[in-house]
């Protein structure tokens, strides 16, 4: 067998070989605007309304992941098989969001990459202040649990 038996037709550049992509349909770098695909097949089409919701949702989704790293604590005496379910089930969640964040953000538009960052940037914020207010707190709490005067 020869090199030249195994000469396969390339489609051509601009379009797959059935018509239904062309160049266009896909970016392969960073680019503003509202015509993109999220997730699924003509969402959010080329409304703008539509493109800030996808915007918004990507955003809810990059907070989310990061409130839900707090996984919940497991209360003694709770039976081992039912904690180690509870556990699982959150991280589940998270890594499903984890997922579809990281699809967004593979159409390359760049509101959508802020979008994803920022969420993730507010989700890290909202659970990091509210770790250091339980800790202050816990800090200036006398033991008969009123505040001490500081």
């Amino acid at each position: 067998m020869s090199d030249g038996d195994m000469d396969m037709p390339m489609p051509s550049s601009g379009s797959m070989s059935n018509g239904s992509m062309t160049s266009k349909d896909m970016h392969m770098s960073f680019y503003w605007g509202k015509d993109v695909i999220v997730l699924f097949s003509g969402w959010p089409e080329s409304s703008s309304g539509m493109y800030v919701l996808a915007l918004f949702f990507v955003l809810l989704l990059g907070a989310a992941i990061e409130v839900l790293s707090l996984l919940p604590v497991v209360k003694p005496g709770t039976r081992p098989i039912l904690g180690a379910f509870i556990q699982t089930s959150v991280y589940t969640v998270r890594m499903c969001f984890a997922y579809m964040v990281m699809l967004s953000v593979m159409s390359y538009n760049l509101g959508i990459f802020i979008a994803a960052v920022a969420g993730h940037a507010i989700g890290f914020f909202v659970v990091k202040f509210r770790s250091l207010a339980k800790e202050t707190e816990q800090q200036y709490m006398s033991p008969n649990d009123t505040p001490s005067k500081i």
